[in-house]
């Protein structure tokens, strides 16, 4: 299983992401949660992404296409993997591609969910952080996600229609809830798994 969630901030992702890999067997590797720790170890990475981190500002295609080609390379990720977060935007999907070399695939889901819903969300996030005594994502503000919405209107929608020429896009309410969503994902991926099959082609042949 190797799978791709798009969607905007505040869409899910993180979520459907770990339910997908318990599920399969293979590690969610989310590009956020890499940068985070980058930057609470103050590596090199880390002080490089911070200040773009907090402001909301994505990071450079060959930075982070560098550390999904790095994370791939690992030995858990042979038997698939589920992304979170990359690619962002075409360069990078193309990358992708490049740190796949003859793999391919299996299905890119993105997850639908309005602006009204995303803000609600991640006011409530950042009220869950502080109730629990923990300090709120840098990057938990309406301010900080108006810019991100932005971004990823400009940017990631493009990669959405590229994934869906494709033929590998999958659209998903996200407004639904956690369990609906979950199983919607898993019979639309029954479904690509058995076209993936059904294309490779035969011993013989």
């Amino acid at each position: 299983m190797r799978l791709v969630l798009l969607g905007p901030p505040g869409a899910g992702k993180g979520t459907q992401a770990k339910r997908l890999a318990e599920r399969h067997q293979v590690p969610h590797l989310s590009t956020g949660d890499i940068l985070r720790f980058e930057v609470k170890a103050a590596t090199e990475l880390g002080r490089q992404v911070e200040s773009k981190m907090s402001a909301g500002e994505l990071i450079d295609d060959d930075i982070m296409s560098s550390v999904v080609a790095n994370r791939l390379a690992q030995p858990d990720t042979m038997n698939g993997f589920i992304l979170d977060g990359y690619p962002r935007t075409i360069r990078q999907a193309i990358a992708l591609e490049e740190a796949l070399r003859s793999q391919s695939l299996t299905a890119v889901v993105e997850l639908m969910v309005d602006e009204e819903e995303l803000f609600a969300r991640i006011e409530a996030r950042a009220k869950e952080a502080g109730t629990a005594g923990e300090d709120a994502r840098a990057d938990d503000t309406s301010a900080i996600l108006r810019k991100r919405l932005v971004a990823f209107g400009r940017e990631t929608r493009a990669l959405s229609a590229f994934y869906e020429s494709c033929g590998l896009l999958i659209k998903v309410d996200g407004q639904a809830s956690a369990e609906e969503i979950a199983a919607t994902i898993a019979d639309h991926l029954v479904e690509a798994l058995v076209r993936q099959r059904s294309a490779m082609p035969r011993k013989g042949e």
